[in-house]
């Protein structure tokens, strides 16, 4: 233990941006790995499960600690980054300690201590994106506007999330429909990654209550030249498609408009499903319990847990109608609290017993709390569940 903690302190001691840890020594670890990385004053740890992260920031003097106190007979790998150099450290099963540090190339000089910019982003700073300069987060030549940043940061962390999805998606062509589409920049920019980035073809359709929020969105469409992009007026709850849906977006669609969304995708049968609620207030309004009676007593508690129980709720039933689910973060939360982001993926077939499992829990929270949240009643109704 002792050669792990002067090695892990040899690590945090030097000027790393970028840490990975890995491999559980238990199959039963509650993270199969820890990402961490270095912010401007502090570093952030991102531990995965098989669908969520959790987040937790840490002080620079307490880095050391930490990851003593984490690799520690539960991981047998870190791999740390900084500017010119490698840091790899193995823990064999028996405790064995392998380091091993060696320089790498095409680094930034030392005198460069913006981690930031090392980030290879899909969408690249240089390069103009017409909508981007129309929005104000680029400037005409293409870079981006400073105060602008945290928004360019949160455009590329949506395409991720995108591309992790498709990326082994076999297809050439997509149809898209984007729900309460506003005045629809990220809808401008997925046509843009499809089209210009992954030279895919795709059809996207956005919907939105807002007549004159349409009219400007298709204008913008017709100047930038995007084809097979269009907008309609539209209610999330009444709108038919006349295709086959691939792929359904839905950012910050208030309420129970999530839960019309969602449900309308299970049943167009759509392969992928991105969204972002907003406003969980049905919850709030529904809850009622005697046993768990400290989350709902003091009101930001109360506020905080329904919209989280929501979602989870929502991820389970995405789960029981045959998609592979995960809440993500989409956007800090030092930014915003609404930054969870669903995203679902179809699977292939759901053994009936894992179904039964997702709704048994679905239906227990129902029961304690009192509730029935919107999407279940729509599913139950149409037979999905």
């Amino acid at each position: 233990m002792e050669e792990l903690r002067s090695r892990l302190a040899e690590i945090a001691a030097a000027e790393v941006y970028k840490i990975i840890i890995s491999k559980p020594e238990k199959k039963t670890a509650e993270y199969r790995k820890i990402v961490v990385e270095k912010k401007e004053s502090y570093f952030q740890a991102a531990a995965y499960t098989e669908k969520q992260v959790f987040h937790e920031n840490i002080a620079p003097e307490a880095l050391e600690e930490y990851l003593f106190s984490t690799v520690a007979g539960m991981y047998l790998q870190v791999n740390a980054w900084e500017d010119e150099a490698e840091h790899m450290l193995l823990i064999s099963k028996k405790g064995k300690v392998t380091y091993q540090c060696k320089k790498t190339a095409g680094k930034a000089s030392k005198g460069d201590n913006s981690h930031n910019r090392k980030k290879k982003y899909i969408l690249e700073e240089g390069k103009v994106v017409a909508p981007l300069v129309d929005m104000g987060i680029f400037t005409a030549q293409g870079k981006v506007v400073r105060s602008m940043y945290d928004k360019f940061r949160q455009i590329n962390r949506f395409l991720e999330m995108i591309e992790d999805a498709v990326e082994d998606y076999p297809y050439q062509r997509l149809n898209i429909i984007d729900f309460g589409c506003g005045k629809s920049y990220l809808t401008f920019i997925l046509y843009y990654y499809f089209t210009e980035i992954k030279k895919r073809e795709v059809q996207i359709v956005g919907l939105d209550l807002k007549a004159d929020v349409i009219k400007k969105c298709n204008a913008a469409a017709e100047k930038y030249g995007y084809g097979n992009l269009r907008f309609e007026v539209g209610d999330i709850n009444g709108y038919q498609a006349d295709f086959p849906v691939d792929m359904v977006v839905t950012l910050h669609a208030c309420d129970t408009a999530t839960d019309y969304a969602l449900y309308h995708a299970v049943c167009w049968n759509a392969k992928m499903i991105f969204s972002v609620p907003c406003c969980q207030h049905e919850l709030n309004r529904q809850i009622q319990t005697e046993q768990f009676g400290l989350l709902t007593r003091y009101g930001i508690v109360k506020e905080r847990f329904s919209a989280l129980a929501t979602d989870a709720v929502r991820g389970n039933l995405l789960e029981a109608c045959g998609y592979k689910t995960q809440l993500l973060e989409f956007v800090d939360f030092a930014h915003t609290p609404k930054n969870i982001l669903i995203r679902a993926v179809q699977k292939k077939v759901v053994p009936k017993a894992v179904k039964q499992k997702y709704l048994w829990e679905v239906e227990q929270v129902m029961e304690e709390f009192h509730a029935e949240p919107t999407l279940y009643r729509l599913l139950k109704e149409a037979g999905k569940i």
